[in-house]
């Protein structure tokens, strides 16, 4: 038998080497958000609207690709290990960044992103890896840390996106490029593998290795089908503000580009503060249900203000209220991971994957869309806002129902 310290050791080195893999990732990826838009815009050849109607095939594209990728790269890692698909992440997304730096058009543009589309795991991947090498009753907390880890991406990336963009729209993506192959070198000769051979799946399941085929498990677990469509419906609400938070904080509040990059700073603070202090506290002293079903009032109640607020101060005095919305996936996680076998970890991120991936279909025309009308209309502006905290009540209602099921022992999936 192993001894305890030296487990415990090995489990500590391994989130280690995972967290620093996600702020790294995440930092790249945040590099390309204010900077990406533009080099749509200079492509489309300085129109706007086309631009913005690019912004539309890009997003549904990237969702289509993930909905139908995202099992199949689940039951890869549930079969071959979780370190082959994270490396394969890491590959497809700094592939995608060259793509962004050198396409010299908007169809090489959307073939990048179609390809990171089909390999994009690295998170839901870092997920599994983290239900591995952490015991159940605290994963909440380390899924909090990992959160936290998404939010370094928002505090660092953009503001070094803007700087680097300044004068070369394309050195940014460069820069991604460089961050992201380090971080896969970083991964093949540091990161250890989690899933041992005696845990992961004996075959690989063609059947479970799609859209469908992986509802399967979700509907195999007493409470586990409510709670994916809980984390679906925070991933639906959460869409707004990328989709609309530029055009809706400059039209309202008459906010620039760089005040809205002291916003991205703020929301990447407050978020880390939240997920990796205020997270593990209060999992420990309520609960993961408690956590989540706070967390989900938190997201409306922010989602409601920053509807409501009609001027940019007021707006401002939401984020402290919509930071807490960062309790969701820490608790939802913590929930759903309990409920399924070691080697249908990476299976169980892979259909909530799946989910994700019709989020990003549907979010982005539909709040776009509820944003134009509401201008047009002279409908209240915050409408598309008030419909994605609308989402989150829904998703409160669903899970107060389904979070306080007993967790039973997990059973073989049919």
């Amino acid at each position: 038998m192993s001894d305890p310290t030296t487990a415990a050791a090995g489990r500590r080195a391994s989130f280690g080497f995972i967290f620093a893999l996600a702020v790294m990732n995440s930092v790249s990826f945040g590099i390309m958000i204010p900077i990406l838009p533009n080099l749509i815009k200079a492509l489309a050849g300085g129109d706007t609207a086309a631009a913005s109607e690019w912004n539309v095939v890009f997003a549904t594209s990237w969702g289509i690709m993930q909905f139908f990728c995202g099992p199949l790269l689940g039951m890869l890692s549930d079969r071959f290990g979780r370190r082959p698909v994270l490396l394969l992440s890491l590959l497809g997304l700094g592939v995608d960044f060259l793509f962004m730096a050198f396409a010299p058009t908007l169809w090489w543009l959307l073939l990048g992103r179609l390809l990171n589309g089909a390999t994009a795991a690295s998170f839901s991947t870092a997920n599994a890896y983290l239900a591995d090498v952490t015991a159940p009753q605290d994963r909440a907390k380390v899924f909090g840390w990992m959160g936290s880890a998404f939010s370094f991406g928002f505090l660092i990336g953009p503001v070094l996106g803007g700087l680097l963009g300044g004068d070369d729209l394309r050195l940014p993506f460069l820069a991604a490029a460089a961050l992201t192959f380090v971080n896969f070198l970083y991964g093949l000769f540091v990161l250890p593998e989690s899933l041992p051979p005696e845990r992961r799946a004996k075959a690989y399941d063609w059947k479970r290795a799609n859209p469908l085929g992986s509802l399967r498990l979700l509907r195999s677990r007493l409470g586990l089908l409510p709670l994916a469509g809980v984390g679906f419906l925070f991933q639906f609400a959460h869409i707004v503000l990328p989709t609309i938070f530029v055009l809706y904080t400059a039209h309202r509040y008459g906010w620039s580009i760089q005040f809205q990059g002291v916003m991205f700073f703020l929301t990447g603070a407050l978020g880390i503060v939240v997920q990796m202090v205020l997270v593990g506290a209060t999992v420990k002293r309520l609960g993961e249900r408690r956590t989540l079903l706070i967390g989900l009032l938190a997201g409306a109640g922010g989602f409601f203000w920053y509807g409501w607020a009609p001027v940019g101060w007021a707006y401002l005095l939401g984020t402290p209220l919509f930071a807490l919305s960062g309790f969701i996936m820490p608790g939802l996680q913590g929930l759903m991971t309990r409920k399924v076998e070691p080697h249908e970890q990476g299976q169980l991120q892979g259909a909530t994957q799946s989910l994700n991936g019709i989020a990003a279909m549907m979010g982005p025309a539909l709040f776009g869309l509820v944003y134009a009308w509401s201008l047009r209309g002279q409908h209240p502006e915050g409408l598309a806002i008030w419909l994605a905290g609308s989402l989150l009540l829904a998703a409160f209602v669903l899970a107060f129902a389904a979070a306080r099921q007993s967790t039973p022992a997990a059973a073989p999936a049919e």
